[in-house]
């Protein structure tokens, strides 16, 4: 190509130099002097290059094949088969994931359903299950296809424990409402008591459980607390015992006392035959003697038996005469002592309040002195 471009110039120096003429013009042998340099120095360029060229990349060269399309292209489609293996990896440990979960949420609902747990509790721990297997399931597809988890899965982490510290009281009333509806160590309608909490169980809530007192008030109990303290749970058995204390006075008949105990005790329906109710002298008081009754009744009629059967054993003690005793105190007094001096005591006179006693008209009191 550039042997062509220069062709005529050349010819035209070969002509004038036939004929003999001389180029009178410096410049313009200067000129044709540079000119021919150049074509020779690029003409040998061009035939050291072509002589180091394979024949492939000569015809590349000339055909126009080895372009910045076709190496692109062919880069693609490179990555491509590489990628597609992956790709099919990817979507059949996700399809094979899904199903697993599937399976895993049905078992921990039927566990569930057999420790007989409480419905917000499955719906809770099922979604919870649900949520993190599909994400752990997620980051394993992406390490799968080539991309890197690490980072996204440390700042899940970082994300996570910052937001643990900031709610770390909500969190442990968390953990504790899961073991509550976990274990169930009460339920709705019993009648707890712990540390200065007690009454009847309203409602169990995820982080709070509210308690309902005998005075018709709510009281929210962090669950925290219920899961790590001890609580006495009064109506978890079918069958609790009612203790009674009844006291009679001092010189009272005990087996007489006994008997009408026992009287008052199997005229009752409320208090069951089995277990057995057991009745006793259980102390001797300053001023009475006391009986302890240990009475089992079901569930449901505790407080019932609790209001009425105070009231059946006065009227039962009434109608047979005996004594229900109060607190008393003798007070004992000695006689003054014959040797005792016997003064004068001059009260403070008051002008403006007239007597109204005539043997005090003296103004003096007179006390024993020992």
């Amino acid at each position: 190509m550039l042997q062509d471009d220069n062709a005529n110039l050349m010819a035209a120096m070969a002509q004038q130099a036939g004929s003999g003429s001389p180029i009178t013009d410096s410049a313009a042998q200067g000129g044709a002097i540079d000119v021919i340099t150049k074509t020779d120095s690029i003409n040998r360029a061009i035939i050291d290059s072509m002589s180091n060229m394979s024949l492939s990349d000569i015809k590349s060269v000339v055909t126009g094949e080895n372009t910045l399309f076709k190496d692109a292209l062919g880069s693609f489609i490179d990555l491509l088969v590489a990628f597609i293996p992956k790709l099919i990896g990817c979507i059949l440990v996700l399809w094979v994931g899904f199903k697993l979960i599937k399976l895993l949420k049905r078992g921990i609902t039927k566990l569930l359903e057999k420790r007989n747990a409480e419905a917000s509790l499955k719906s809770f721990l099922t979604s919870l299950v649900d949520v993190l297997m599909k994400v752990m399931l997620v980051i394993m597809a992406m390490d799968i296809i080539g991309i890197k988890a690490t980072s996204f899965i440390a700042i899940l982490g970082a994300a996570g424990l910052a937001v643990g510290m900031a709610l770390q009281g909500t969190l442990q009333n968390f953990a504790g409402g899961v073991i509550i509806l976990l274990l169930r160590p009460f339920k709705v309608g019993d009648y707890i008591e712990t540390g200065t909490y007690k009454g009847f169980v309203k409602e169990i809530h995820i982080f709070h459980t509210f308690i309902r007192p005998f005075n018709g008030r709510i009281i929210v109990v962090p669950n925290s607390e219920l899961a790590t303290k001890s609580i006495t749970n009064h109506t978890k058995e079918d069958i609790i015992r009612l203790d009674v204390v009844a006291s009679v006075a001092y010189g009272t008949d005990l087996d007489k006392a006994m008997s009408v105990l026992r009287q008052v005790v199997e005229d009752d329906p409320l208090i069951v035959k089995d277990p057995v109710a057991k009745i006793c002298v259980s102390e001797l008081n300053s001023s009475s003697v006391d009986y302890s009754l240990w009475l089992w009744t079901r569930v449901d009629d505790y407080w019932t038996l609790w209001m009425r059967i105070r009231e059946n054993i006065y009227k039962s003690f009434y109608a047979n005469g005996i004594s229900i005793p109060f607190p008393q105190v003798d007070v004992h007094f000695d006689a003054p002592d014959k040797n005792a001096m016997v003064t004068s005591v001059t009260a403070p006179s008051i002008p403006s309040a007239p007597a109204t006693n005539p043997s005090s008209t003296d103004g003096s009191l007179y006390k024993y002195i020992s």
